[in-house]
Protein backbone atom coordinates (compact mmCIF):
# COMPACT_ATOMS: atom_id res chain seq x y z
CA UNK A 1 0.00 0.00 0.00
CA UNK A 2 0.95 4.13 -0.76
CA UNK A 3 1.04 5.71 2.69
CA UNK A 4 2.32 8.83 3.40
CA UNK A 5 3.67 9.69 7.48
CA UNK A 6 4.84 12.76 8.83
CA UNK A 7 5.34 13.74 12.55
CA UNK A 8 6.60 16.88 14.15
CA UNK A 9 9.42 16.33 16.33
CA UNK A 10 8.11 14.89 19.61
CA UNK A 11 6.81 11.95 16.94
CA UNK A 12 10.09 11.89 14.87
CA UNK A 13 11.66 9.28 16.18
CA UNK A 14 8.78 7.05 15.97
CA UNK A 15 7.89 8.24 12.27
CA UNK A 16 11.75 6.75 11.83
CA UNK A 17 11.10 3.31 12.92
CA UNK A 18 7.60 3.49 11.19
CA UNK A 19 9.06 4.64 7.93
CA UNK A 20 11.62 1.43 7.94
CA UNK A 21 9.55 -1.33 9.26
CA UNK A 22 6.51 -0.13 7.29
CA UNK A 23 8.93 -0.67 4.14
CA UNK A 24 10.28 -3.83 5.21
CA UNK A 25 6.34 -4.88 5.02
CA UNK A 26 6.32 -4.26 1.47
CA UNK A 27 4.44 -0.86 1.89
CA UNK A 28 5.56 2.18 -0.29
CA UNK A 29 6.34 4.71 2.60
CA UNK A 30 6.30 8.07 1.46
CA UNK A 31 8.02 10.62 4.20
CA UNK A 32 6.73 14.31 4.35
CA UNK A 33 8.95 14.77 7.58
CA UNK A 34 9.61 16.49 10.32
CA UNK A 35 13.89 15.31 9.27
CA UNK A 36 15.28 15.93 12.44
CA UNK A 37 13.53 16.93 16.04
CA UNK A 38 14.13 20.28 15.78
CA UNK A 39 10.29 21.78 17.18
CA UNK A 40 7.84 22.11 14.77
CA UNK A 41 4.41 22.78 14.04
CA UNK A 42 1.94 19.79 13.84
CA UNK A 43 -0.70 21.12 11.77
CA UNK A 44 2.09 21.30 9.22
CA UNK A 45 2.57 17.85 8.61
CA UNK A 46 -1.34 17.26 9.01
CA UNK A 47 -1.88 18.93 6.24
CA UNK A 48 0.85 17.26 4.21
CA UNK A 49 -0.60 14.03 4.98
CA UNK A 50 -4.10 15.37 4.77
CA UNK A 51 -3.59 16.94 1.23
CA UNK A 52 -1.76 12.89 0.17
CA UNK A 53 -4.51 11.27 1.20
CA UNK A 54 -7.71 13.65 -0.42
CA UNK A 55 -5.36 14.09 -3.56
CA UNK A 56 -5.12 10.48 -4.07
CA UNK A 57 -1.46 10.75 -4.25
CA UNK A 58 -1.61 8.25 -1.75
CA UNK A 59 -3.84 5.71 -0.30
CA UNK A 60 -3.91 6.36 3.24
CA UNK A 61 -1.92 8.33 6.29
CA UNK A 62 -0.06 8.06 9.12
CA UNK A 63 0.55 10.87 11.27
CA UNK A 64 3.11 11.27 14.58
CA UNK A 65 3.06 13.58 17.19
CA UNK A 66 3.47 13.74 21.11
CA UNK A 67 -0.10 12.72 22.21
CA UNK A 68 -1.86 12.39 18.78
CA UNK A 69 -4.52 14.43 19.27
CA UNK A 70 -3.46 17.59 18.04
CA UNK A 71 -2.54 15.42 14.72
CA UNK A 72 -5.74 14.20 14.51
CA UNK A 73 -8.07 17.65 15.24
CA UNK A 74 -6.19 19.10 12.36
CA UNK A 75 -5.91 16.83 9.89
CA UNK A 76 -9.87 16.18 10.61
CA UNK A 77 -9.42 19.63 9.29
CA UNK A 78 -9.35 18.63 5.80
CA UNK A 79 -12.29 17.93 3.84
CA UNK A 80 -12.12 14.16 2.74
CA UNK A 81 -9.99 13.01 5.82
CA UNK A 82 -11.06 10.94 8.68
CA UNK A 83 -8.22 10.76 10.95
CA UNK A 84 -8.72 8.52 14.08
CA UNK A 85 -6.63 8.52 17.46
CA UNK A 86 -5.54 4.92 17.86
CA UNK A 87 -3.50 3.54 20.91
CA UNK A 88 -4.54 -0.19 20.33
CA UNK A 89 -4.88 -2.66 17.87
CA UNK A 90 -8.57 -2.89 18.10
CA UNK A 91 -8.71 0.69 17.35
CA UNK A 92 -6.48 0.47 14.63
CA UNK A 93 -8.43 -1.99 12.25
CA UNK A 94 -11.71 -1.03 14.03
CA UNK A 95 -11.76 2.31 12.61
CA UNK A 96 -11.26 1.49 9.11
CA UNK A 97 -13.66 -1.28 9.01
CA UNK A 98 -16.61 0.48 10.05
CA UNK A 99 -15.58 4.15 9.54
CA UNK A 100 -13.56 3.97 6.74
CA UNK A 101 -10.71 5.70 8.34
CA UNK A 102 -7.91 7.27 6.08
CA UNK A 103 -5.74 8.66 8.37
CA UNK A 104 -3.85 7.26 11.65
CA UNK A 105 -3.02 9.03 14.44
CA UNK A 106 -0.69 7.99 17.02
CA UNK A 107 1.48 9.95 20.18
CA UNK A 108 5.05 8.93 20.55
CA UNK A 109 4.51 10.07 24.58
CA UNK A 110 2.26 7.74 24.90
CA UNK A 111 2.49 4.17 23.48
CA UNK A 112 5.76 2.52 22.52
CA UNK A 113 7.42 1.74 19.57
CA UNK A 114 6.66 -2.12 19.68
CA UNK A 115 2.57 -0.92 19.94
CA UNK A 116 2.90 1.72 17.68
CA UNK A 117 4.17 -0.70 14.92
CA UNK A 118 1.14 -3.08 15.67
CA UNK A 119 -1.29 -0.59 15.22
CA UNK A 120 -0.13 0.30 12.14
CA UNK A 121 0.11 -2.64 10.89
CA UNK A 122 -3.59 -2.96 12.21
CA UNK A 123 -5.02 0.02 10.36
CA UNK A 124 -2.75 -0.80 6.93
CA UNK A 125 -3.86 -4.12 7.01
CA UNK A 126 -7.85 -2.97 7.33
CA UNK A 127 -10.30 -2.66 4.91
CA UNK A 128 -13.56 -1.06 4.92
CA UNK A 129 -16.98 -3.28 5.27
CA UNK A 130 -18.84 -1.60 3.56
CA UNK A 131 -21.88 -3.44 5.57
CA UNK A 132 -24.83 -1.24 5.05
CA UNK A 133 -24.81 -0.16 9.01
CA UNK A 134 -21.36 1.39 8.43
CA UNK A 135 -22.38 2.95 5.04
CA UNK A 136 -25.34 4.71 6.04
CA UNK A 137 -23.06 6.15 9.21
CA UNK A 138 -20.43 7.03 6.97
CA UNK A 139 -22.96 8.89 5.25
CA UNK A 140 -24.11 10.46 7.56
CA UNK A 141 -20.37 11.87 8.41
CA UNK A 142 -20.07 12.94 4.99
CA UNK A 143 -23.13 14.84 5.31
CA UNK A 144 -21.74 16.78 8.58
CA UNK A 145 -18.75 17.54 6.65
CA UNK A 146 -20.82 19.33 4.03
CA UNK A 147 -22.55 21.77 6.84
CA UNK A 148 -21.74 25.02 6.21
CA UNK A 149 -22.90 28.06 8.48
Amino acid sequence: MKVAIAGDHAGYQLKQLLVSELKKDGHDVIDLGADDETPSDYPDFARAVGLAVTKEDVERGILVCGSGIGACVAANKIKGIRAGLAHDTYSGHQGVEHDDMNVLCLGSRVIGPTPALEIARAFLSATFTNEERHARRLQKVLEIEEYQR
